[in-house]
């Protein structure tokens, strides 16, 4: 089978602390919902001690919540995955978050025979020509590994953001996952502006492709640089023309109560 060209995509130089000059605002509340994160972090990882996970995208907000386990000793693993397709600078950034915080990510990888068998069939770039094998792929290389770093746990973490796109405007602090598992969205309420303030304050290392217009980053064929304007998301899987941009890690879920005394200010 011929394989289709690749959509090119290209990448404006990086300059280094650019995200930071463009982003990085202290907000009214902001150090209120530091607080409030932290609180939801300390309460769950005592609640599901030695069973919960953050599992981090090594986007802006995962590196915060990182930062935050981390900064304040908590008991939470910390683990990602690595589909085979991210960007050198990508991965990366797992050496280098290991070697700043001194923590060990565990990394999960899709099955080899897997994808040598789904690229043979359809071809190494197969996402580019239906959405079907688009998904086929992002279950291949992220659901599956997802389903093995999850086995065992009771609670896992995301950098899930209400700000993020309509999509997951409705996203709440905590759900349910399809296998009941608790999943919690600490950030749900923080604003870019909040993600890119505490990553400046405290040092916080990140993907530098966020200093070439990448506010969202997955796999590099499926990642392009946004325009001024463009939904944070709209650089990921951009041939598809709509305005939903998920691959099925994170689906709709059952909202649970806000613990009580958790109600916070909404962001600015």
């Amino acid at each position: 089978m011929a394989e289709p060209l690749s959509l090119r995509i290209d990448i404006p130089p990086v300059e280094p602390g650019r995200a930071i000059a463009l982003y990085a605002r202290e907000t009214p509340g902001h150090a209120q919902r530091v607080a409030a994160t932290v609180q939801r972090l300390r309460e769950a990882a005592a609640a599901h001690a030695g069973r919960i996970v953050l599992a981090t995208s090594l986007g802006a907000e995962d590196m915060v919540l990182t930062d935050l386990i981390a900064r304040h000793g908590l008991p939470i693993a910390v683990a990602t995955l690595d589909t085979g397709r991210l960007h050198p600078e990508t991965r990366a950034l797992i050496d280098r978050l290991q070697a700043h915080y001194g923590v060990a990510v565990e990394v999960f990888r899709p099955d080899p025979a897997a994808v040598d068998a789904f690229e043979r069939e359809h071809g190494v770039d197969a996402m580019y020509r239906s959405r079907e094998l688009r998904h086929a792929c992002c279950a291949l290389r992220k659901l599956a590994p997802l389903e093995r770093l999850l086995a065992g746990r009771e609670a896992w973490i995301t950098g899930l953001r209400r700000e993020q796109s309509a999509a997951r405007a409705d996203v709440p602090l905590q759900a349910r996952d399809a296998q009941g598992r608790l999943k919690l969205n600490p950030l749900a309420d923080w604003s870019w502006a909040d993600v890119w303030h505490h990553i400046a304050r405290h040092g916080v290392p990140y993907n530098p492709l966020h200093d070439a217009f990448m506010p969202s980053i997955g796999c590099a064929p499926c990642t392009r640089p946004i325009a001024v304007g463009e939904d944070f998301r709209a650089g990921r899987w951009w041939w598809e023309h709509d305005d939903t941009r998920e691959c099925g890690l994170h689906v709709e879920r059952h909202p649970l109560p806000t613990p009580p005394g958790s109600h916070h200010p909404s962001p600015v």
